[in-house]
């Protein structure tokens, strides 16, 4: 019984992971381009939110309850679709901290300009790409763990 509840725990985590990050990204595009300030701010603000509540909330979980199935299923955490499933977990979160900055950043940026009836400053927008192109590697990343955790190869070092 304890293994089914930590793998759903452990798989709904992961969708919370995969699905908060699609949604951020979509929401956070879609704000964009309107370039409209004051729904960027808008955006960015529930953005940010939905980040700290859920995907933080995720990552946490996240390393918990792998480490728990492992030890439950008599797995070595350096089996290789294990090890490089922390490693992709790892890459991650690399690329999510330093996003999550940006969007708060992001949403000040769109809040000030907001507040004083200008256009998005060319911050933002620099700040906007970097968000853009960390999306990738990350999302990527995720992506992989699923299949890993799927899949389970067997990987040889």
């Amino acid at each position: 019984m304890i293994y089914l509840i930590l793998k759903y725990v452990h798989v709904i985590g992961a969708s919370v992971l995969l699905g908060t990050g699609a949604g951020i990204a979509f929401f956070m595009l879609l704000g964009h381009l309107t370039r409209k300030p004051v729904i960027v701010a808008a955006i960015a603000r529930i953005v940010v939110i939905a980040d700290v509540l859920f995907t933080a909330t995720a990552v946490i979980v996240q390393p918990i309850t792998g480490v728990a199935l492992a030890w439950h299923m008599g797995w070595s955490l350096w089996e290789g679709w294990i090890a490089l499933s922390i490693a992709l977990y790892l890459f991650t979160g690399a690329f999510w901290l330093p996003v999550v900055w940006m969007q708060m950043r992001m949403r000040d940026l769109a809040a000030d300009a907001a507040t004083a009836n200008r256009p998005l400053p060319a911050a933002y927008h620099r700040l906007f790409w970097w968000w853009f192109g960390f999306g990738f590697p990350a999302f990527g990343a995720v992506l992989a763990i699923f299949w890993l955790m799927i899949a389970k190869p067997q990987i040889g070092w």
